[in-house]
C-alpha cells in the first residue's frame, strides 16, 4: 500500500457546516446571500464542509491554513473548479495555466511586470485616463463601476498593448469581459456540465461577448505584425517569444494571454476604485486629508512617478479599500493529492474554497473589521499577521500584476482627487453585492469640481 493510500484510508475530515438541507446542501443560502454565506461559514471554524446538491467542498477559513495552502502546499493543489471556468477567457493563460507551464509563462511575463518597469508606465496611466476625467460633467451622476472599469481597462490596453479603443469599442469590451466573469462564477457555483451546452440566452451571450474579445485582440496582433518594432510592450513580447523548442508562441495562446490579462487589470481594479471613492463620500474627513496629501505632494503639475512613494496617505486608502471591499468573494483549489490542511486530510480531488472577502473582515484579525479606517495601515499600528492580508493572492500564483495594480491605484485616485470630488446620490444606500466580483449596490455617484486647498483651480 502507498503512502498516499494510507493516508487516503484513515481520512480525519472537516465538520460539516450547519443549515444543510436535503437534496441542494447549503445551495438555498449560497444562492441568496452569498457574501453573508462565506462570513457565516468562518464562524464554523478553521476548516468545514459545505455542499451545493450533491457536491461536497471544503471551505477553508483560517488564515495560517490558506497561507499554507498557497505556499509551502501549493504543489498540492491545482486552481480548483473556478480556474476551470475562467478558461472562458483563454486555455492557457498565465491566471490559469497550471504547473510547468504556469512557470515558464510566468517567467515570459515577469520583465513587463518588473517594478522599475512600472515606473516608467506612470506617465502613460496619467495620459490615458486625462481624456475620460475630462468627459465629466459638473453634477453630472456617474456608474462609476463603469467609469473606473474602462480606464482600468484603457490603462491595461495602452500599457500592455499599446493601443487604446475609442469609447464605443472600449464599453463594448468591458461589457463582453463581465459577460464571461459572470459566466464563470455562475458555472462555478451551478457547476451541471449540460447546462453549459444548452442554447440558453446566457449561453448565447457568451459565446458573443468570447467571439467580441479574440476579435478585438486578434486585430491588434495582426496590426503589430504588419509593424513590427514600433512598440516595446506586452504584445511584441509575445510576439518575439519562443518556446523550449525555439518555435513562436502560436496565436491562440498569445490571443489567450492578451484577453486573460486585460481582464484580469480591468475588472478587480475597476470595482476597488469604485468602492474607495464610495468610501470617501460617506468620510468627508478622509476626503480632505486626500487633497491636502495630493494638493501638497502633485501641487499643479503632473503626477509622475517620483511622488508615487511620497502618496502614503493615498495608498493607505488603497490598502483599506482591498481589505474592506475585496473584490473576491470565492477562490477555488483542488487537491491534486491526498493533503493534511492542519487537523484534516484531504483526499485527492476535494474540491476548496476559500473567502478573502471574508478573510479580511475576520475580527480576530483586524479590530472592528467593517470600519474603513486607512489609518490602522500605519507603520505604529499593530498590523496583521503574516497571511491575513492577500489582496493578490501569495506564494507562486500570486497575481504578477500586484506592483502593477497599487501603482495605477494610487496614480487614479490621486489624479481624480486634484481635479474632482464625488458626491453620494441622495438617498442612496450602497451594499456590497457579491457577483462576479463584489461591487456596490449602487455605482452611481455625483461629479462635483473642485478646488485645490491653495484656491486655484486643480
Amino acid at each position: 500500500m502507498s503512502a498516499d493510500t494510507e493516508v487516503t484510508a484513515d481520512m480525519d475530515l472537516p465538520p460539516a457546516a450547519p443549515g444543510r438541507l436535503p437534496l441542494v446542501g447549503h445551495a438555498v443560502p449560497l444562492l441568496r446571500n452569498r457574501l453573508e454565506f462565506v462570513e457565516r461559514l468562518r464562524t464554523y471554524g478553521p476548516v468545514v464542509r459545505m455542499s451545493v446538491g450533491p457536491k461536497k467542498v471544503t471551505v477553508v477559513n483560517s488564515y495560517e491554513l490558506i497561507h499554507e495552502m498557497l505556499t509551502s502546499k501549493s504543489n498540492s493543489f491545482s486552481k480548483g473548479l473556478l480556474g476551470e471556468k475562467l478558461k472562458l477567457f483563454g486555455q492557457s493563460a498565465l491566471p490559469v495555466a497550471e504547473g510547468e507551464p504556469h512557470l515558464r509563462r510566468r517567467r515570459l511575463l515577469q520583465p513587463a511586470f518588473h517594478r522599475e518597469q512600472i515606473s516608467g508606465y506612470v506617465d502613460t496611466m496619467r495620459e490615458t485616463v486625462a481624456p475620460s476625467i475630462a468627459r465629466w460633467n459638473e453634477g453630472e451622476v456617474l456608474d462609476l463601476k463603469t467609469e473606473m472599469g474602462l480606464m482600468a481597462q484603457d490603462v491595461a490596453m495602452s500599457v500592455l498593448c499599446s493601443f487604446r479603443a475609442e469609447q464605443e469599442r472600449a464599453h463594448a469590451i468591458l461589457e463582453a469581459v463581465d459577460t464571461v466573469f459572470t459566466a464563470a462564477i455562475w458555472r462555478t457555483m451551478v457547476p451541471v456540465s449540460s447546462l453549459e451546452r444548452l442554447p440558453t440566452r446566457s449561453n448565447r451571450r457568451l459565446k458573443a461577448a468570447r467571439s467580441l474579445l479574440r476579435s478585438e485582440v486578434a486585430d491588434i496582433i495582426a496590426e503589430r505584425r504588419e509593424n513590427p518594432g514600433v512598440h516595446n510592450d506586452l504584445v511584441t513580447l509575445l510576439l518575439e517569444a519562443r518556446d523550449e523548442s525555439g518555435a513562436p508562441l502560436p496565436d491562440n495562446e498569445i490571443l489567450s494571454e492578451i484577453i486573460g490579462l486585460l481582464a484580469a487589470g480591468s475588472e478587480t481594479t475597476g470595482v476597488m476604485l469604485a468602492w474607495l471613492f464610495h468610501e470617501l463620500g460617506r468620510h468627508p474627513e478622509l476626503e480632505r486629508r486626500l487633497h491636502e496629501e495630493v494638493d501638497s505632494v502633485v501641487a499643479q503639475g503632473p503626477i509622475t512617478a517620483e511622488h508615487v512613494p511620497r502618496l502614503a496617505f493615498t495608498r493607505r486608502l488603497v490598502s483599506e479599500t482591498l481589505r474592506l471591499h475585496h473584490a473576491g468573494w470565492l477562490v477555488t483549489r483542488q487537491a491534486t493529492k491526498p493533503v493534511r490542511l492542519g487537523q484534516v486530510t484531504l483526499p485527492a480531488g476535494e474540491q476548496v474554497l476559500w473567502s478573502p472577502y471574508a478573510l479580511h473582515r475576520d475580527p480576530d484579525l483586524y479590530p472592528d473589521p467593517l470600519r474603513f479606517d486607512p489609518d490602522r495601515w500605519l507603520p505604529e499600528r499593530p498590523q496583521p499577521p503574516r497571511g491575513a492580508f492577500i489582496p493578490f493572492g501569495s506564494g507562486k500564483r500570486m497575481c504578477i500584476g500586484d506592483a502593477f495594480a497599487w501603482t495605477e491605484s494610487i496614480v487614479i485616485t490621486a489624479f481624480i482627487a486634484s481635479r474632482w470630488r464625488m458626491r453620494p446620490v441622495p438617498g442612496a444606500a450602497v451594499e456590497p453585492v457579491g457577483l462576479l466580483t463584489v461591487h456596490p449596490s449602487d455605482p452611481r455617484m455625483v461629479a462635483e469640481t473642485r478646488r485645490a486647498v491653495t484656491g486655484k483651480a486643480a
